[in-house]
C-alpha cells in the first residue's frame, strides 16, 4: 500500500477558518486605531483655535463674549484644512473673557465628524477633551 502525503480537506478548512477569525479580530481592532489617528488631526486644529482665542483675548483685553466666528480670530480655511477635517467641522461653542476672573478666558471648542467614532470631540479652557456620540 502506498502512503500519500498532503493535507486533507478538513485540515485545510480548519486553517482557513482560523485565518478568517484572526482577520476579523485584526480588522475590528485596526478600525478603532484609524479613527483615533484621524481625531489626532482634529485635536491639532482645535489646539490652533485655542491658541488663536488666547491671542485674541490678550490683544483685545476687554470683558465680553469672544469672538463670533473663526474668521474674527483671523483663521482662514487653509489654517484648518487637513486630510480628514476642514474649517467647517470646527466651531466655538462658547468663549468669554472676564478681567480679574480666574480663569480670565473660558471657552469650549467643538469638532464634529459624523463618519467617525466618536462623532464629536470638545476642548475646554482647562485642556479637558470630551468625546461623545450625540
Amino acid at each position: 500500500m502506498q502512503s500519500k502525503k498532503g493535507f486533507t480537506l478538513i485540515e485545510l478548512m480548519v486553517v482557513v477558518l482560523i485565518i478568517g477569525i484572526l482577520a476579523v479580530v485584526a480588522i475590528t481592532t485596526m478600525r478603532g486605531r484609524v479613527d483615533a489617528a484621524k481625531w489626532t488631526e482634529a485635536k491639532a486644529g482645535m489646539s490652533t483655535i485655542a491658541t488663536s482665542l488666547r491671542a485674541y483675548a490678550a490683544e483685545k483685553n476687554v470683558d465680553g463674549t469672544y469672538p463670533p466666528s473663526l474668521a474674527t480670530l483671523g483663521l482662514i480655511a487653509s489654517d484648518l484644512h487637513g486630510t480628514h477635517f476642514v474649517i467647517t467641522d470646527y466651531s466655538i461653542v462658547a468663549a468669554a473673557y472676564t478681567i480679574g476672573a480666574d480663569p480670565q478666558l473660558t471657552y469650549t471648542i467643538r469638532c464634529n465628524k459624523a463618519t467617525l467614532v466618536p462623532t464629536r470631540i470638545e476642548l475646554d479652557n482647562t485642556g479637558t477633551w470630551t468625546e461623545s456620540n450625540p
